[in-house]
C-alpha cells in the first residue's frame, strides 16, 4: 500500500481525528531522511516534467493546528523546486477589496497556472475553520460553503490542476512542547503571539470543524490526507512521498520538440567545422 492510501480520507468517509494517532510513523528517522533527499530530487524532476508539459497545474494545500509545521513543510519539501514554477500564499486577514467579494475571489486569483506548483499556506478552508469557530458570520452562511468549496475545486480538476490537500496532524501535548520551545529559543520567540494560547482554549472546537471540513470535503478530484504531524521528520516524509507517488500517477511526458532535429544537428556540425 502506497502512502498515498495510507493516509488519504476516503470520499464520504466520516472522520474521526481520535482515530488516527498523530505521532505514527514509520522505519527509522536516519532511513526517513534519507529517503526524503531522494524524494526531493525525484520532485524537482517531476516538476520540471510539469512545467515542460504545461497542461496541467499542482495545487497543494496545507491545514494544521498552530505550530503543526505548515512553514516547515514548504521549506523542507518546496525548497527543491525550481522557484521560478512554484510559489507560495499565505492567507491572512481579508483585505477591503476581499471583503467586497465573495470568499473565494481571493482564492481562485492564486491558483497556479499551467504548468505551475501552488502552495496554499493555510487556504479557503479558514473559512469552515476559524470563521465557524469563531462565528465571524452566521451558520446559515459558513454551513453552505463546503458544497461551494467542492465545486470550487471541481472545476480547479476538470481545468487540469490537480489538487492535494493536507492536514498537519498534531497532538495537543506536542504543540504545547512546541509553544515552550518557542519561550525557551531566542531564535523562535518572534513567532510568540498572544493568540496562540487563546486559540488552544478553542482545541475540540477546531478538531470538530475540521472533521467536518474533512469528511465533507475529500473528494476523487481533490482528496485530503491525514500526514501524522507529531515527528517532523516523518511529517516531512510522508508529504513528499505522497507528493512523488501523486504526481507520478499522472503519466506525464515531456512534449515532442517543435523543430526539425536533424537539421539542428547539421547546422551544429557545420559550425563545429568553420
Amino acid at each position: 500500500m502506497g502512502y498515498s492510501d495510507r493516509f488519504m480520507i476516503k470520499p464520504g468517509s466520516k472522520v474521526r481525528l481520535a482515530e488516527f494517532d498523530p505521532a505514527d510513523s514509520h522505519g527509522s528517522e536516519a532511513d526517513a531522511k534519507a529517503a526524503l533527499e531522494t524524494d526531493k530530487r525525484r520532485l524537482h524532476d517531476l516538476q520540471e516534467l510539469l512545467y515542460a508539459e504545461h497542461s496541467r497545474a499542482l495545487l497543494v494545500c496545507l491545514q494544521g493546528m498552530d505550530t503543526s509545521g505548515k512553514d516547515g513543510t514548504i521549506g523542507h519539501i518546496f525548497g527543491a523546486m525550481n522557484p521560478q514554477g512554484c510559489h507560495v500564499t499565505s492567507f491572512k486577514t481579508p483585505s477591503a477589496e476581499e471583503l467586497a467579494h465573495d470568499f473565494l475571489w481571493r482564492v481562485h486569483r492564486a491558483t497556479p497556472g499551467k504548468g505551475e506548483v501552488g502552495i496554499f499556506n493555510r487556504s479557503h478552508y479558514e473559512d469552515v475553520l476559524v470563521v465557524r469557530v469563531h462565528t465571524l458570520v452566521p451558520k446559515a452562511v459558513w454551513s453552505k460553503r463546503y458544497d461551494q468549496i467542492n465545486a470550487f475545486e471541481e472545476g480547479l480538476a476538470e481545468e487540469g490542476t490537480h489538487v492535494l490537500k493536507f492536514f498537519l496532524h498534531i497532538s495537543k501535548q506536542e504543540q504545547l512542547k512546541r509553544f515552550k520551545d518557542r519561550l525557551d529559543e531566542p531564535a523562535k520567540r518572534w513567532k510568540i503571539s498572544e493568540a496562540d494560547y487563546a486559540e488552544r482554549k478553542l482545541w475540540d472546537d477546531y478538531v470538530e470543524a475540521y472533521e467536518e471540513a474533512l469528511s465533507r470535503c475529500s473528494t476523487k478530484h481533490a482528496p485530503w490526507f491525514v500526514i501524522p504531524a507529531d515527528h517532523k521528520w516523518f511529517r516531512n516524509y510522508a508529504i513528499a512521498r505522497v507528493l512523488v507517488e501523486q504526481l507520478e500517477a499522472l503519466g506525464m511526458h515531456y512534449p515532442k520538440p517543435t523543430v526539425d532535429l536533424d537539421r539542428i544537428r547539421k547546422e551544429y556540425h557545420d559550425a563545429k567545422k568553420s
